[in-house]
């Protein structure tokens, strides 16, 4: 097998960001992207940006769901090949990153249980900072609301955490968080793997620990 960087290797499924039945006349690293059909997607278990050339007269359209595994290529319908490095959130194009909340709510929504059982277990990662301080929007207030309503119970889905808890949108936080790390933007990478070439980032991993959990191969 040709050299694949790892966190494409992870992913099974893919969600299409932008099609260019064209190529992308804009890709100035790989020569054949600029002039045979090209996706631009988003990994369904770890997020991870990567593109591939579709079969030959095969289009996808944007939100389709496909399989890109190295595994079981017979379930390959419509990829012929995946690119082994990962993409930059830089890399993608406009079409791509205007879509990609969209995408990663779906994501988000399909795993509904991964996400909300973060909020039953996530610790603080320093003496100062909470693991749950690290959600776009959550203070100080309401990371003790989280803590003292989930030792009463369990949170089992984001509707009962937001009656819960008032948070107006649990699921927001978790894909805005989510589009921070794919971004590079912050230090800690509550969930995902830092960006290549991320300097001085700390991944924390709640996601693989989260996947090991419900017994999910990660």
């Amino acid at each position: 097998m040709r050299e694949v960087d790892r966190r494409v290797l992870k992913e099974e499924y893919a969600y299409v960001l932008d099609f260019l039945p064209n190529g992308n006349p804009f890709d100035t690293h790989h020569p054949s992207h600029r002039i045979k059909p090209i996706a631009q997607a988003v990994g369904d278990k770890f997020f991870t940006l990567l593109e591939f050339h579709t079969k030959q007269g095969i289009y996808v359209t944007q939100g389709e769901k496909v399989y890109v595994g190295f595994t079981r290529k017979e379930l390959r319908d419509k990829v012929e090949y995946v690119w082994g490095g990962v993409v930059l959130y830089d890399e993608l194009t406009s079409v791509a990153k205007s879509y990609l909340p969209e995408a990663v709510r779906k994501i988000i929504s399909e795993k509904e249980r991964i996400f909300v059982e973060f909020f039953n277990v996530a610790e603080p990662i320093t003496i100062k900072l909470h693991s749950l301080e690290l959600l776009p929007g959550i203070g100080k207030k309401s990371m003790w609301l989280i803590l003292d309503e989930r030792k009463k119970k369990r949170f089992e889905s984001f509707s009962e955490l937001q009656q819960r808890t008032k948070i107006v949108d649990p699921m927001k936080l978790i894909i805005d968080r989510i589009l921070i790390e794919i971004q590079g933007k912050d230090r800690y990478y509550l969930f995902l793997e830092p960006p290549p070439r991320a300097e001085k980032a700390l991944a924390v991993g709640y996601l693989r620990k989260l996947y090991e959990k419900f017994g999910i191969h990660a």
